[in-house]
């Protein structure tokens, strides 16, 4: 995909996104790979809703910012997913409503943060781990990500909100939408004692579609 093409991707996608409520306001962030090895990045303070294909930040294959507006404050913690992840092509970031509110759940597993509720929030996310509150902005987040050493592909920042790093910009926008709807029906069955799959069945989905869930 030319340079052109992705930047109207990027913009596109986000959009829908925040058209659809998954981020509002100025939250969130995006970015992906271009054919060079650089990276195109959402500016700072920027609406999902209002981004300019021409403003993006623009890094060269070796991470310097040459071109567009000043990136977004959470660049740490897209370079840990770039750097740990070789198949790393894009990386969403989200203050989704309902993924935050079952962060806040006392019960939640931290290892496996989502519930095996559906097949494809285990075919597109893996185990989803869950890290501690940080502040905005703090380096800390992209230390934890490189701490988990590439082996997962989502991460939910508690209070805060998921990130997720996909094969590529579309990959990770529909990965991410998957973590929010699964959060949406655990936050829907709570105390319903709900029916979610069996661990064979977790086990037989894992094998066929080759999902990384063991690490």
């Amino acid at each position: 995909m030319s340079e052109a093409a992705l930047r109207e991707q990027i913009c596109l996608l986000a959009r829908s996104m925040f058209d659809r409520g998954l981020t509002g306001g100025s939250t969130g962030n995006i970015s992906a790979r271009t054919q060079d090895g650089g990276l195109l990045v959402s500016p700072t303070g920027t609406s999902f809703g209002r981004l300019d294909p021409g403003r993006l930040s623009r890094f060269d294959a070796r991470g310097t910012h040459i071109a567009g507006d000043k990136p977004t404050k959470e660049m740490p913690l897209h370079s840990a997913f770039y750097d740990t992840r070789s198949t790393a092509g894009a990386v969403v970031h989200l203050h989704s409503c309902h993924s935050v509110a079952l962060s806040m759940l006392p019960d939640v597993d931290p290892d496996n943060f989502l519930p095996p509720l559906t097949p494809y929030g285990i075919m597109k996310l893996g185990k989803v781990k869950l890290l501690p509150f940080f502040l905005p902005g703090d380096p800390a987040m992209g230390e934890a990500v490189r701490g988990l050493a590439g082996k997962r592909t989502a991460v939910m920042l508690a209070n805060h909100g998921p990130v997720v790093a996909g094969k590529d910009i579309e990959a990770a926008c529909n990965a991410i939408e998957e973590l929010e709807d699964t959060a949406r029906l655990a936050l829907l069955t709570q105390g319903l004692n709900p029916r979610g799959l069996t661990g064979d069945q977790v086990q037989e989905l894992v094998s066929k579609f080759d999902v990384e869930w063991d690490a």
